[in-house]
């Protein structure tokens, strides 16, 4: 096992990655850039160091200033959390060409699951199905022939990076190669890759996501789904397990493609594959997630298992002390992101300093944070502040958990998200569970 762990993050992840270290025994290493010297993290962590200003790509992009840290400080791993550098293969060549764990696939898989185009094609040569779509698009003729066969509306997506960048939906032919040049345009910005290709726009439909965890002797287990369907521009807002809408029968299918993909990549550490689900209930892979999840805790919450100390157990080489038949899903979770942005006036961005916080409390209820009470938000960073996550026997129950904690939830100085959440626990298509991912363009909240 690790002595020493780097954590390449900032924010909730990385004081969630601290505690399961503390947990462990294990020492570790936070980096930070100048607009964090007063993060929670920072004061966490057994060593902290700044490595650069505050923009992402002199800081927490920085891959030889954190590779430097963490040789210099002894660490003999690096946790990248989730975002940032999670997901980068670059990075994980070169934590090992350093002497030093990625917790984390190896690189060759980073690489082949984050190219979607190749992720496609491994998807099918394993035999999970996949969206009706196209290889790379080379240029704008071949799109029109391409969106003609698979049928519009059709959607353009990056074969790199993630968070919604990179996507365009086109209903009608004469919006196809405007909407390209943007997708790809904004790709090559976000991502550095502009290449683009087309999937059928499936519609409606449920984004379903299975959690998988894999170790070096070939062992693979599903730890179940998440219905993250509630999302707003293609990011997730709230994500619960198991799905009300997946039947035994379809998560058995699910779990079984999951674990092929798996071992076609001969995938380590915790991972996601990502499906659409139609309205005759027919699945489709869409994405392989190379990482931890920003909503891992909901699926923490109903295997009982820590997904965390797993990934660092997985990366030290020790085998899983479990099976597929091991996990049962029991009871029900709901998570809902609490972001620091104005819903009523376009979902403006908050900044500023924490005046008032009132984390809510009771049994099964969780708050997974890294702000507290004279914290100034800084503008530089992604808008999400906290997870508040709830556990109970029943779905009905964990609905008027989470409601109970919405409202228990205090947090002055900025504007947030939390009375849109409780809005969407009350409406009737979140209740009954048939909302699907279109739910709040539907409602013009976007």
């Amino acid at each position: 096992m690790f002595s020493k762990i780097l954590i390449a993050n900032r924010g909730e992840i990385a004081v969630r990655i601290i505690r399961a270290c503390k947990e462990m025994g294990i020492a570790t290493v936070a980096v930070y850039s100048e607009a964090d010297a007063d993060a929670m993290h920072v004061s966490l962590a057994d060593e902290s160091y700044c490595i650069g200003p505050a923009p992402l790509r002199a800081s927490y992009l920085n891959m030889s200033a954190i590779l430097t840290v963490a040789v210099a400080s002894g660490a003999q791993a690096i946790h990248p959390g989730y975002g940032i550098l999670s997901e980068n293969a670059k990075f994980a060549e070169l934590c090992e060409k350093c002497g030093l764990t990625f917790i984390g696939p190896p690189g060759e898989v980073i690489e082949r699951m984050g190219d979607k185009d190749a992720a496609r094609r491994t998807m099918i040569e394993a035999g999970v199905p996949v969206v009706p779509g196209s290889d790379i698009l080379d240029n704008i003729d071949t799109a029109r022939k391409e969106a003609e066969r698979i049928g519009y509306p059709v959607m353009i997506k990056a074969r790199a990076g993630g968070g919604g960048k990179g996507i365009r939906i086109i209903d009608v032919p004469e919006k196809l190669e405007g909407a390209m040049a943007a997708a790809s345009g904004e790709a090559q910005s976000a991502f550095g890759d502009g290449k683009v290709y087309m999937e059928k726009y499936l519609r409606p439909v449920k984004h379903i996501e299975m959690q998988l965890i894999a170790d070096d002797f070939g062992n693979v287990a599903a730890l179940g789904e998440r219905d993250c369907s509630m999302q707003r521009s293609n990011q997730k807002l709230l994500e619960e397990s198991p799905s009300v809408y997946i039947t035994p029968e379809i998560r058995a299918a699910m779990i079984d493609v999951s674990v092929k993909a798996a071992k076609a990549v001969n995938y380590r550490g915790v991972g996601t594959i990502e499906f659409l689900v139609d309205r005759n209930k027919n699945f489709y892979f869409m994405e392989m997630n190379t990482r931890l999840q920003v909503e891992h805790p909901v699926t923490e919450f109903v295997t009982g298992l820590d997904l965390v100390k797993w990934q660092i157990r997985v990366a030290a080489g020790i085998p899983l002390d479990f099976t597929q038949k091991d996990i049962a899903l029991v009871g029900h979770a709901i998570e809902c992101r609490i972001n620091a942005e104005d819903p009523s006036h376009g979902f403006r961005p908050s900044c500023g300093t924490i005046s008032l916080l009132h984390v809510p409390g009771g049994p099964w209820v969780r708050f997974d944070t890294a702000i507290y009470q004279g914290y100034k938000i800084p503008p530089y960073y992604d808008s999400m502040i906290g997870k508040l996550i709830v556990y109970a026997k029943t779905r009905e129950e964990a609905i008027r958990k989470m409601k109970s904690a919405l409202c228990e939830l205090l947090v002055e100085g900025i504007q947030h998200n939390a009375d849109l959440q409780l809005d969407i626990l009350s409406d009737q298509e979140f209740v009954d569970g048939s909302y699907t991912t279109d739910f709040l363009s539907r409602r013009k909240v976007r």
